[in-house]
């Protein structure tokens, strides 16, 4: 049995890794900032031991830190900036390094180690890079687009209208992931760490174009659902980070070999597009009452 620290245990991706740990009878250690959050009460019903931990304290994370056998690290710039990520992403693992960890799964980005021109790819790399020195036992996993955005912000307001509204072409293909393949994928990393050592892996559980998810979005919801492409210029205004990621997806796209993805690790549960679409509970989301813009 293993003890793992996870962090963003009450995000998508900390989570579904919770879960996927605590099912296989691990122990979990769930850090959070927000250890009284609704999140991190649901963790600690299911028997995660919740630690607080701030990416900006090293003494807390040493603390939470200390006496785990591997960490589950993920990372983001959305809240503060890539700098910001950077910062606290190569804290966080010189954290471990010294709290003497045997093994490091990260999630970054599919392609964030090619030269994407996306500031999101290339802040997440950065902490790729200063993993591979530190000299502790690593894995990066590289998830696709998240499925799951597609039940949340401009998506889930454009759906109430009937629209799928997203920037890329209809038939340009995209390769997808849900939260909870992420967190099968890292659980099966963590507890196969001789396997996974020093490998990058980006992993996607499906492919599909804005056109086909359109018409699987439409099915899930049982309402008529058209795309729309939403201009980038329009993207632009809100983000030049995002706008430059669904350029580099029109332009360069994310090939992921999801069918030997599949093949090799069937243990996963890969969910298709349509399994995860089907799965959400759409009259509450669709209900909900759309937050300003």
């Amino acid at each position: 049995m293993l003890t793992v620290a996870v962090t963003g245990a009450t995000g998508a991706q900390g989570g579904a890794t919770a879960r996927a740990l605590l099912a296989a009878g691990h122990q979990v250690r769930a850090l959070t900032r927000t250890p009284d959050s609704p999140a991190a009460d649901a963790l600690r019903s299911l028997g995660a031991q919740i630690r607080h931990a701030d990416f900006d304290d090293r003494a807390s994370l040493k603390t939470a830190l200390t006496g785990s056998d591997s960490l589950f690290a993920v990372t983001t710039p959305f809240g503060t900036d890539t700098a910001t990520e950077v910062q606290q992403g190569t804290a966080l693992v010189d954290a471990a390094a010294q709290a003497r960890l045997g093994h490091i799964v990260f999630t970054s980005a599919a392609h964030a180690d090619r030269s994407t021109g996306v500031p999101h790819y290339q802040s997440k790399h950065l902490v790729e890079q200063h993993l591979r020195a530190v000299g502790v036992p690593w894995t990066v996993l590289a998830p696709a687009a998240f499925m799951d955005n597609y039940a949340s912000g401009w998506t889930l307001d454009g759906l109430r209208d009937g629209t799928f509204a997203w920037p890329m072409p209809a038939d340009r293909p995209l390769a997808l992931i849900p939260a909870a393949d992420i967190g099968a994928f890292a659980a099966l990393a963590l507890q196969r760490r001789d396997e996974f050592t020093g490998h990058r892996i980006d992993i996607a559980s499906d492919e599909r174009t804005p056109a086909e998810m359109a018409e699987i979005l439409a099915t899930a919801i049982g309402l008529p659902v058209a795309h729309q492409e939403v201009p980038l210029a329009y993207v632009r205004t809100r983000s030049d980070d995002l706008a430059a990621m669904f350029e580099y997806f029109i332009t360069a796209g994310l090939d992921v070999d999801v069918t030997g993805l599949r093949r090799d690790y069937p243990e996963v549960g890969w969910h298709s597009f349509t399994d995860w679409a089907v799965a959400q509970d759409w009259p509450t989301l669709m209900s909900q009452t759309p937050k300003p813009q």
